[in-house]
């Protein structure tokens, strides 16, 4: 993918997922992303907003960045951040750059959602499947994210079409070429 913009790379998964997907309605416009970025606090990717600026998909596991219920977007914001606070609470699990863990959970959970307030913001793409957030920032990995159970679902949004919804040409994960690269801190240190 060397050598395409973060636009050509969004407008050409949209066209990708397009030609398999029916439920797709038009782009969401310049209006529509200010809206949607001044309400909930993030700024897309530059090929995330291509590929919603191109042709926005509806229905099922697609976040409704149009006409969604407002609390069910900001659930699906807060949902990688609310996993690993679960897995602090039930599961032991701490990160070592956290400093030592509080012996009593409420405050190591306090203590880790303070660390986690800092981290990059993720935003949905489909179902439990992300790309982090960020103006001016394209071609991360697409992450499957549950809880602190997160593996890599494409090398970047193009590829994420093909892998999930055999959209276009691609390289299967088996293949050895396919090495998505880690990108935005404390994110990528998860990933399994």
């Amino acid at each position: 993918m060397t050598g395409i913009t973060g636009g050509e790379l969004g407008r050409e998964a949209a066209r990708r997922l397009a030609e398999r997907c029916r439920d797709i309605q038009p782009g969401l416009t310049g209006a529509e992303f200010d809206r949607i970025e001044q309400s909930y606090g993030f700024a897309f990717a530059d090929d995330h907003r291509a590929f919603l600026a191109a042709g926005l998909p509806v229905g099922g596991s697609w976040p409704d960045w149009r006409n969604g219920d407002p609390q069910v977007l900001r659930d699906k914001l807060t949902w990688p951040v609310e996993g690993v606070l679960y897995d602090v609470e039930h599961n032991a699990y701490w990160n070592n750059g956290w400093g030592e863990r509080p012996a009593q959970t409420s405050v190591a959970v306090g203590r880790a959602r303070k660390h986690l307030a800092t981290v990059p913001t993720l935003v949905p793409v489909y179902s439990h499947r992300y790309l982090p957030a960020g103006r001016d920032t394209s071609g991360h990995p697409v992450m499957s994210m549950y809880q602190t159970d997160i593996i890599y679902y494409g090398m970047n949004l193009l590829d994420y079409v093909y892998q999930e919804f055999s959209a276009g040409p691609g390289i299967r994960r088996s293949d050895p070429r396919w090495e998505p690269l880690a990108t935005v801190p404390f994110w990528r240190d998860l990933v399994g």
